[in-house]
């Protein structure tokens, strides 16, 4: 069964290896998982992600794949020998998503899908030559590809989770970023969604990065959202 914190999956966005460690002793036990990113791994957050995993922890490589097939399979055999429990790859053509589910093999890891980033909109997408479809039609088009692929799950903004749960199902993950408290700032993000709102509409964790690492007490951050998601679980 997961837990209110189970839920939370800690963005770790800082550009150094020791800013995030310190983040992360605090906030282990109170959090589900801890997700490094791009930024981090490009300033040796694997050597971090490994003493995490060692520790017993969660650890989600947020490094949303897109190569050549055999590039992706390789890569992602290699995330799944490091033991991470989460990685994302960008859910936007089966071939991409079959050689992540060939590399992933028979191992724990869990492949999500990316669907349509939180920070974009109808112009982005239109920029991009997208122009049949609204960002939430893509959305629910590229999760429902990646549940045919195998995937375990999709990353997606809050405001598509519940048509995307309709569409695969309710064997998948559905992992919302763009979490942010009622009232915080919402910073560089376009699609956002309280905790409460999120999981209502059907999402199983929530990536939660400034409202928790940025906060002043980001412990206390952390209580209140898992009394949020706790009033919504009881």
């Amino acid at each position: 069964m997961i837990t209110p914190k189970d839920r939370i999956i800690v963005a770790l966005d800082f550009p150094s290896q020791d800013e995030a460690r310190a983040m992360a002793a605090r906030l282990k036990g109170r959090v589900g998982v801890f997700k490094i990113g791009m930024e981090l791994v490009y300033s040796g957050g694997l050597d971090l992600a490994r003493e995490l995993i060692d520790e017993g922890e969660q650890v989600f490589l947020d490094l949303k794949l897109l190569d050549i097939g055999h590039t992706v399979m390789r890569a992602t055999s290699a995330v799944a020998r490091l033991g991470a429990a989460f990685l994302t790859v960008h859910g936007v053509d089966e071939k991409t998503m079959n050689a992540a589910v060939e590399g992933r093999g028979d191992s724990l890891l869990k492949l999500l899908g990316v669907t349509v980033m939180t920070n974009l909109d109808q112009a982005d997408l239109n920029q991009q030559g997208i122009n049949d479809l609204s960002p939430s039609e893509l959305a629910i088009r590229r999760a429902s590809m990646a549940s045919q692929c195998g995937f375990d799950g999709v990353i997606t903004s809050g405001h598509e989770a519940a048509k995307i749960r309709e569409a695969i199902g309710g064997d998948r993950l559905i992992i919302t970023p763009g979490i942010r408290p009622a009232g915080a700032d919402v910073g560089d993000q376009t699609r956002v969604m309280t905790p409460a709102k999120a999981l209502q509409a059907g999402a199983d964790y929530l990536v939660i990065g400034r409202p928790i690492t940025q906060a002043e007490d980001p412990l206390a951050a952390v209580e209140t959202i898992v009394d949020q998601i706790s009033e919504i679980s009881a």
